[in-house]
């Protein structure tokens, strides 16, 4: 299980870096450039996705979906230097109970 959550994590961070090079451009005028680092970074993200060990695609989807709001209030923290609120926290713990859940059942399901 540690391993497929290096993978979710991985993609997430490319998806997140991916985007906020767009957002660099888009928002903050920097060069386009970003662009082609976004687009490389969107292209890692799909390829690391295609990496975990589930049977299908939707339950793949369902548990990164977790993990991308977990990833993207760390990069909120970390890279963006703003502090996490009560109901982040909260909603991110809340989050992290739903992945396990659903990772933990596919596992399950795949030893079976």
């Amino acid at each position: 299980m540690f391993n497929e959550l290096i993978l979710y994590f991985s993609a997430a961070f490319f998806e997140i870096f991916g985007c906020y090079s767009f957002w660099m451009v888009f928002k903050h005028q920097k060069s386009y450039w970003w662009l082609a680092v976004g687009v490389i970074s969107l292209i890692l993200f799909a390829y690391m996705l295609t990496k975990v060990q589930m049977e299908f695609a939707g339950r793949a989807y369902a548990v990164y979906g977790g993990v991308y709001i977990l990833s993207s209030l760390l990069w909120l923290y970390f890279v963006e230097k703003q502090s996490f609120t009560g109901w982040d926290i909260l909603g991110s713990a809340t989050i992290f109970i739903g992945i396990a859940i659903v990772l933990l059942g596919s596992q399950k399901t795949l030893s079976n």
